[in-house]
């Protein structure tokens, strides 16, 4: 199936599309927050540049995009899935997870605990508590 939109009209919705205080993020921080977790954001320094980090749990969270990391729900292994160059998505998307995979063993070594919270985990409050359980009983 070929993309509905001109290359144009394509490469301007892409450019759209945020790295840092998405949607999903802003969920997962009011989450957060209004247990009475306090964070810093977007760490440049550190690997990966964390969304979350919470120094006095020493754990970082990280909120993946279903679609650009690769998890394999109904939006990141199936829904979105670009009809048009094919070969070029699959190659980026593995090149992102074995990146994820770098940089949650690089934050390990330095003795951090790694939360990935997926895009698809956010919908609901059940959900977001499911995904963050370990930060929330306070398993170290």
């Amino acid at each position: 199936m070929v993309d509905i939109f001109t290359k144009e009209k394509r490469s301007e919705i892409m450019s759209r599309i945020h790295s840092a205080n998405t949607s999903p993020e802003i969920r997962v921080r009011k989450f957060l927050h209004g247990r009475g977790f306090r964070y810093r954001l977007n760490e440049n320094t550190m690997p990966g540049k964390p969304d979350v980090i919470l120094p006095k749990h020493k754990t970082i969270v990280f909120v993946n995009g279903c679609f650009w990391h690769g998890h394999n729900c109904k939006i990141g292994s199936g829904l979105r899935k670009p009809q048009s160059n094919q070969d070029y998505w699959k190659r980026k998307i593995e090149k992102n997870m074995y990146r994820d995979a770098q940089n949650y063993a690089r934050l390990h070594e330095q003795g951090w605990k790694v939360i990935v919270v997926w895009e698809c985990q956010t919908s609901s409050v059940e959900s977001l508590g499911k995904a963050l359980i370990s930060l929330l009983r306070g398993d170290e």
